[in-house]
């Protein structure tokens, strides 16, 4: 079957070859459909497709395929004529393009740009490659005159690619330097429980980190792209430092190691320093220089630095093969380092250079010569000289250094013996007389250097089962990361653990208790204790041993700067950012030299015991968050969260994170701390000053999902009386230019609220949401300014309706989700209802009013909003006055507590008046309201004022009366769109009036009425129009106006607002804030004006009013 592309072009079908006079008639194909546009097959009944003969028709065009791409034209059969169908789709480009000529997605194609073809996509996803950003490339960078290769894809196995890396990065100094000690002082059983929990927490760690590598690529960066990726930029950045310090003490730790083996076992000669402190002094100088090379190095190349590795590594593997041989061959053949003893306390090897562990030997018959280890003991090297009670009444003997596997020694070591500083090691099972006095420092025994404990002993071997990472932070260069990272990390761990487990029991069952516990091998004439056991010669593990810390050091300080470099390109720590920058080729030098000074604090330190637990605790750090990670991943139930990697529980990362904190407290509890302390300051510091990333954290999920929980619980029951609090939903309104016309709103909210539970702040955009879509994001991006400036934490929402009204009303109804929703609603007081032409400010003020009465929500009405205190100017004197007129739920004693929870606030007083009627008893009243304050715990003054019966002044009756007639006048002023029109027509047609001329109106097309699409203007219907349409503006009409007499009921309801508004003026007239219960909106909506009315007589005179409506429901107890 040929398949065939379509491509049709703008041309004329005359134009177009094969479809001229003479080409042949293409109606013989019968049957045949073609489709236009896809890659689609010619039907198999086709006989012209099945030839490659067949005539065919080729459109040359600028998107034309030419000779190689046949292009042809559909006909269609019907009713035995033969016709060319409209094929000529207008392509002004020329392109070839699929997309655009698809009929199977002619639905879809003006989403195309957001939505595009899946072909498209799959395209675009076959495209992208993952860009390795490990040292590889910055190798490739540094050959700069070289001729760029192009790059091959990724082809390293799990065996070069993980394995051997994380070999390397896992055996390191402390196999070599202080295993031994560890097994000597702890014994083999501690010992191995040291190292099995140690490897515990590394393979959980490594189960964890292999179900994250395999969701998805993991780029250079390692543990940091992990856990910034599934965890947040807060944690990743924390605990990305934490790593990235570790690496960095590690390789302060690899060189204090290298130079602890060239000064003491290489060129003991090479010592600067001999007095006092004299090693730690050689440390630090040596150290120095040791790293300065080594930055060097990494400086002017990191080709070198991987050049090096695999050198390193065969140097690590030669040392540990040639430690299973020598303790295999001493099961036949003991080494020869015996080690001297006087009574049960070993003595230094390097104190006596005539080698012989005796006090005196004979030299010629009968003629004793003292030895010299006697000098050491006695004050002079006559044989009556006064000697130390120990070594009068103790002798010299020799035991072998390494008994071999077949001794039997296992059976001595398997118990710990830890020692304080100072004390002299010892072997438990010979022989001695003890002195009552300890052993001088002068003497040439082998002391303990410092004091050991099981806890000390975890922190120092810990380091050694680090660098678990190396492989995932390779992912890059591996042909399949998805599957070598697990089986590469996990074997490299299992082969390293049986490596360390095996060596605890062979270095018990070979080598002399005290010889496994003298740290630098003193009682052994100064060799490498673990090269005595070593096969052939104790120089193949010194040897190898420099070589591969130096070779860890060199990788420590060639990965932390990338480490760094990555955390500061992240851009989520501002002021690291200038170490993302680094030489043109990507190398990160700046980064390099911060890394070279914190690596020389630690080898100021000086001592590799002292340096080891500050990194366990970075590592450990790190690692408690891989395993957090994973686990909260696993449990969130991440839509995302689909490891290839199928062989771990949410169980086993929890226990990896209880181990890895269960290791931080046991090694150091005060370094935990620290790290912890380090750890929280960066998280805090991303958190408020950190660049905002959204990386789809596990955080994040965390988050969602306690939500929902209990948004879920809040749905149980309605809310308990003591958990009331104040959700508010504080309505603002925007001006013309999108500006917050009352801000201090939301600087009243946030006094209210502390900080806690619900803020909604909402407005309405008048419009179409179609066409005003963009002005409402315009609206919520003006909100969420103000709140940033007001610190008010909370949501906003902005909703757009033809109508404020509705809008606000739509608002009330939809806003929270759950338990979760509004119940107090804040809005300010419409300022200028009096004088604006337009009702609809204080109509849609009522109907507000109405809707939160019938959603029985409180409603809190701040008047004179703009004289409220803002969050800079606190209150230092006054009374919060609270005037209690009627009970709607306790919002009025509430509001006042919460408010004097703010610092503005925090300084008044709070006063309490309730009103007494002639038929109440004020006196017991007072009494009862002062114990209910009492229960509720609310200190406050407490003030009942009497309300005597008393005639309606005429001055209530006056005002009254203007209120009436203003409301009148006010609704005959006030004229619809169409009324105005009319009116403006009129005034227009005045002066063409003396021309008598009939005028058709042209500007009414607006109008509403069907009579005002043509109107002509006389005389005679001038003065019937203003006679009908102004009812004030004759003489009758203002007679009427007059005429008016007051409602009745209206006039209790102003006599009512007159009395208290004189009570409220004269009792708090110099308080800062009155609140003051809020009468409901009328019924009948006919007396909305006068409701308007009311509010502002009750308010009158007085400087800051809140006034507060109940949601019906009590907010306040007396019970805890």
């Amino acid at each position: 079957m040929a398949s065939v592309r379509f491509t049709v072009t703008p041309t004329k079908a005359e134009d177009l070859p094969g479809l001229s006079d003479t080409s042949p008639d293409l109606s013989t194909r019968s049957g045949a459909r073609v489709r236009f546009g896809s890659r689609e097959s010619v039907n198999r009944s086709d006989p012209l497709s099945e030839a490659s003969g067949g005539p065919t028709t080729t459109a040359s065009g600028p998107g034309g395929g030419g000779a190689d791409t046949p292009e042809h034209s559909s006909t269609d059969q019907g009713d035995g004529n033969s016709k060319i169908s409209s094929v000529y789709i207008n392509n002004a480009h020329g392109v070839d393009d699929d997309d655009f000529y698809d009929r199977n997605l002619a639905l879809f194609e003006e989403e195309m740009d957001t939505r595009p073809k899946v072909s498209s996509l799959l395209s675009r996803l076959a495209n992208y490659t993952n860009l390795t950003q490990g040292a590889k490339e910055h190798e490739e960078a540094e050959s700069i005159g070289e001729k760029k290769k192009a790059s091959k894809s990724p082809q390293m196995g799990t065996f070069m690619g993980v394995y051997l890396p994380c070999l390397q990065n896992i055996f390191g100094v402390i196999l070599f330097l202080r295993l031994t000690w560890v097994v000597g002082t702890a014994g083999v059983l501690q010992a191995l429980c040291i190292v099995f929990l140690c490897c515990c927490c590394t393979m959980l760690t490594a189960i964890s980190m292999s179900a994250i590598a395999t969701n998805g690529v993991v780029p250079a960066g390692g543990s940091y792209f992990m856990i910034s990726r599934s965890l947040g930029p807060e944690f990743g950045g924390a605990v990305g430092l934490c790593f990235y310090l570790g690496t960095t003490f590690a390789g302060a730790m690899y060189i204090l190691g290298a130079i602890e083996i060239l000064l003491m076992y290489i060129a003991p000669k090479a010592a600067i320093f001999v007095e006092g402190a004299a090693m730690l002094n050689n440390m630090r100088v040596y150290g120095t220089i040791c790293l300065l090379l080594m930055s060097l190095l990494v400086f002017v190349g990191v080709k070198y630095v991987n050049k090096l590795a695999s050198i390193f590594l065969a140097c690590v593997i030669v040392s540990i093969v040639s430690i299973y041989i020598g303790a295999l061959v001493s099961a036949f053949k003991e080494p020869d380092f015996p080690v001297c003893m006087l009574g049960n306390r070993t003595i230094n090897g390097h104190d006596f250079v005539d080698g012989k562990c005796q006090k005196t030997v004979q030299e010629q018959i009968m003629v004793e010569k003292t030895t010299d280890l006697w000098k050491h003991f006695c004050q002079s090297q006559q044989l009556n000289a006064s000697c130390d009670d120990y070594f009068a009444s103790n002798n010299f003997s020799e035991i072998k250094g390494i008994p071999g596997l077949a001794s039997g020694i296992i059976s001595e070591n398997l118990w710990s013996s830890y020692l304080s500083k100072g004390d002299v090691v010892e072997k438990g099972s010979l022989s001695s007389s003890h002195s009552s006095h300890p052993a001088s420092t002068h003497q040439p025994y082998v002391f303990a250097d410092i004091t050991t404990s099981f806890t000390l002993l975890v922190g120092i071997f810990f380091p050694s089962v680090t660098g678990i990472m190396a492989g995932s932070n390779r992912s890059g260069d591996l042909k399949d990361a998805q599957r070598s990272i697990p089986i590469g990390t996990i074997l490299a761990i299992l082969t390293t653990s049986i490596v360390y487990l095996s060596s605890v029991v062979l270095f018990g069952a070979c080598i002399e208790g005290v010889v496994l516990r003298d740290k630098f091998g003193d009682s052994v004439k100064g060799n490498l204790v673990v090269g005595t056991l070593a096969w052939p010669s104790p120089w193949v593990i010194v040897i190898g041993s420099f070589f591969s810390t130096c070779g860890a050091g060199l990788q420590s300080l060639t990965g932390a700067p990338r480490l760094l470099q990555a955390i500061a390109k992240d851009n989520i720590i501002p002021f690291l950012r200038v170490f993302g920058h680094g030489k043109a080729n990507g190398e990160p030098t700046w980064a390099l030299l911060l890394t070279a000074l914190i690596a020389e604090l630690g080898i100021l330190i000086a001592s590799l015991d002292l340096v080891a637990p500050i990194l366990t605790m970075f590592f450990l750090m790190c690692y408690l968050f891989v395993n957090l990670a994973c686990a909260l991943q696993t449990l969130l139930r991440t839509p995302n969260w689909r490891p290839r990697f199928s062989y771990y529980h949410w169980s086993l990362s929890f226990l990896g994170m209880i181990i890895c904190l269960a290791l931080m407290f046991i090694s150091s509890w005060y370094y935990a701390i620290v790290a912890m302390v380090i750890a929280g300051m960066i998280y805090k510091y991303i958190e408020y000053h950190g660049a905002e990333k959204e990386w789809g954290d596990g955080i994040r999920g965390l988050s969602l999902s306690a939500a929902r929980y209990a948004l879920l619980r809040l749905e149980e029951g309605p809310p308990h009386t003591k958990n009331w609090r104040p959700q508010l939903l504080v309505l603002l309104k925007l001006d013309e230019d999108a500006h917050v016309k009352s801000p201090r709103l939301l600087t009243f909210a946030s006094q209210l609220k502390a900080g806690k539970g619900l803020t909604i702040v909402g407005t309405v955009v008048s419009g179409n949401f179609l066409q005003s879509y963009g002005e409402a994001l315009a609206a919520e991006q003006t909100l969420k300014h103000l709140m940033d400036q007001e610190r008010v934490k909370g949501f906003c929402q902005c909703i757009v309706a033809q109508k404020p009204r509705d809008g606000i009303s739509h608002m009330i109804q939809s806003s929270g989700l759950g338990g979760m929703k509004p119940n107090t609603v804040v809005m300010g007081w419409p300022h200028a209802w009096r004088q604006s032409e337009d009702p609809q400010s204080w109509k849609t003020f009522i109907n507000t009013v109405r809707v939160t009465t019938a959603a029985h929500l409180a409603l809190l009405v701040p008047k004179n909003i703009s004289l409220f205190p803002s969050n800079s100017e606190p209150c230092t004197e006054g009374y919060i006055d609270v005037w209690w007129i009627v009970h709607d739920g306790g919002m009025l004693m509430l509001l006042p507590f919460l408010l004097r929870q703010h610092k503005v606030w925090r300084k008044c007083g709070m006063r309490i008046f309730t009103v007494a009627q002639m038929e109440d008893n004020s006196i017991q009243m007072k009494k009862d309201l002062a114990t209910f304050l009492y229960h509720l715990r609310i200190e406050a003054d407490v003030e009942v004022v009497e309300m005597h019966d008393s005639d309606i002044s005429a001055y209530t009756y006056e005002r009254t009366l203007m209120m009436e007639q203003r409301s009148q006048m006010l609704r005959q002023m006030r004229l619809s769109k169409s009324d105005r029109e009319r009116e403006a027509q009129l005034v227009k047609d005045r002066n063409s009036m003396l021309r008598l001329t009939s005028i058709g109106s042209d500007d009414d097309d607006d109008t509403d009425g069907p009579e005002q699409n043509r109107m002509t203007w006389t005389k005679e219907k001038t003065a019937q129009y203003r006679a009908t349409h102004s009812g004030c503006s004759t003489p009758e009409g203002f007679r009427d106006m007059l005429s008016i007499r007051p409602d009745h009921s209206n006039v209790r309801r102003m006599h009512t607002a007159v009395k208290l508004n004189e009570v409220i003026v004269n009792k708090s007239h110099d308080a800062r804030l009155v609140l003051l219960n809020m009468p409901g909106p009328p019924r009948n909506t006919e007396g909305d004006e006068n409701y308007m009315e009311f509010l502002e007589v009750l308010t009158e005179g007085l400087e800051r009013v809140l006034l507060v409506r109940g949601g019906g429901s009590e907010v306040i107890t007396i019970y805890s």
